[in-house]
């Protein structure tokens, strides 16, 4: 009797943990980074200055990155990204330099050229049936040539002050202390939803020591980054910008039946047509929001740096791509989670701050990206390989 509620207890821990082993593993591989690069530079990467600095970096590639997993979930790719953001990034500074729009209006104006060009690449992909791969090729393109001629080739800057905010603020200590105590409630009470809805369902229930762990582990978590970052000049508003957006999008993909049909749509478009989903509409809406979320971090990246160019958003395509696929996402479709692609980012964003920080020539960082996303790939496919 006793060796039968071990091995009941082993296969409730082995049923909570196999599909988390690759965030797992890159959870150890980023503290492996972090302290090499610590040791490297004796120090100095893990001080609250320079972690604001890689969180700050970090935010531009992770709103990328949480349009393209969507895309990426439904078996599609976006290239245009990087040159959208910075097209979309160019025409919110020429309103606010050259036209002299207020900030806000501005910001708004850009969200919603986002939301257009993003429906243009899905039109073309959805209901033209351009692969996504020329289709969005074509649009990286499109949109470089729109960007250097509309900004003549010059670097339009600087901003107005409401328009720098956005991506210069930091919170002070005591509203980044506030924001972490609730995430941490809402943690606990999605914890609690989620065993209630389980049990109710009759759904297997993971063991309630193990789900206290993790909450208990995640809050220390959320508690050590806002005290890190209160100890330089608090939270940065991209970086709060990306945690909220990160938080909306899991919800969306984990619990609401839009990202059940894009999984579905991804693991099997057929399929999911004759269950009576509407992919096209699906991918539509998938490639709008890639074009929102590219939009998003333009706003960003041009505030942080005051200024727009030609050359904004070149090759940020790539690292959005290469963080959906080291955080798990198969470019065959139907696999992929915001957590992990956030993790992913994460690990794109400390090997160039890390490398940065030891002057290494720019071509290594270049490499050691490519190395690392072949190796993921390959992972990735050996372990589909052995199921």
């Amino acid at each position: 009797m006793i060796n039968s509620e071990e091995e009941s207890v082993k296969t409730n821990m082995f049923k909570v943990f196999k599909f988390d082993i690759r965030t797992y593993t890159m959870i150890i591989a980023l503290l492996a980074i972090w302290i090499i690069f610590s040791v490297s530079t004796h120090g100095s990467f893990l001080t609250p200055r320079n972690l604001s600095n890689l969180f700050r970096q970090m935010a531009i590639t992770g709103l990328l990155s949480i349009g393209m997993i969507f895309v990426i979930i439904a078996g599609h790719i976006d290239l245009s990204v990087g040159s959208m953001m910075g097209l979309l990034g160019g025409i919110a500074a020429i309103l606010n330099v050259w036209y002299n729009v207020n900030g806000i209006v501005s910001i708004l104006i850009t969200l919603v050229a986002g939301l257009l060009l993003g429906l243009w690449n899905g039109y073309w992909v959805a209901y033209r049936n351009v692969p996504s791969f020329i289709a969005t090729l074509a649009g990286m393109l499109i949109f470089r040539g729109v960007l250097i001629g509309i900004s003549k080739g010059m670097t339009i800057a600087p901003l107005s002050d409401d328009f720098q905010f956005i991506g210069q603020a930091y919170f002070t200590p005591t509203v980044g202390y506030i924001m972490g105590a609730i995430i941490i409630v809402a943690m606990l009470f999605n914890m609690i939803h989620n065993r209630k809805t389980k049990m109710k369902h009759n759904f297997d229930v993971s063991l309630i020591k193990v789900d206290v762990s993790k909450f208990i582990g995640s809050s220390i978590l959320v508690f050590a980054v806002v005290l890190i970052l209160n100890m330089y000049q608090g939270i940065p508003i991209p970086v709060f910008i990306l945690v909220v957006i990160a938080m909306i999008f899991n919800y969306v993909s984990n619990k609401m039946v839009f990202g059940r049909r894009v999984y579905a749509v991804g693991g099997n478009k057929e399929a999911a047509i004759l269950s009576g989903i509407d992919a096209k509409k699906i991918i539509l809406i998938i490639f709008a929001i890639s074009g929102l979320m590219a939009a998003t971090a333009g706003v960003l990246l041009t505030s942080r740096l005051n200024a727009a160019s030609v050359a904004a958003g070149q090759n940020a395509e790539t690292d959005a791509i290469a963080s959906c696929v080291i955080g798990g996402a198969s470019l065959a479709g139907g696999s992929g989670t915001v957590g992990g692609t956030m993790i992913g980012t994460l690990v794109m964003a400390s090997i160039d701050n890390g490398m940065s920080m030891l002057n290494a020539a720019p071509f290594w960082q270049y490499v050691v990206k490519g190395i690392i996303l072949l190796m993921a790939v390959w992972l990735d496919m050996e372990s589909k390989n052995k199921e």
